[in-house]
């Protein structure tokens, strides 16, 4: 049980980033790829609160 309280501390200490390399390309996005962009924003928003 002690093994999984460490693995849990040494996880809340991991720093948090970003991973943005990837090109969004508005003029050929359709309606899902805008819906998958505002919720990978709000999830990056999450992220940051925590």
């Amino acid at each position: 049980m002690s093994n999984v309280n460490e693995q849990q501390e040494q996880q809340s200490q991991l720093p948090v980033v970003k991973n943005e390399d990837v090109e969004f390309a508005a003029e050929s996005a359709d309606q899902d790829d805008f819906e998958a962009a505002e919720r990978a924003q709000a999830a990056d928003h999450r992220q940051e609160d925590n």
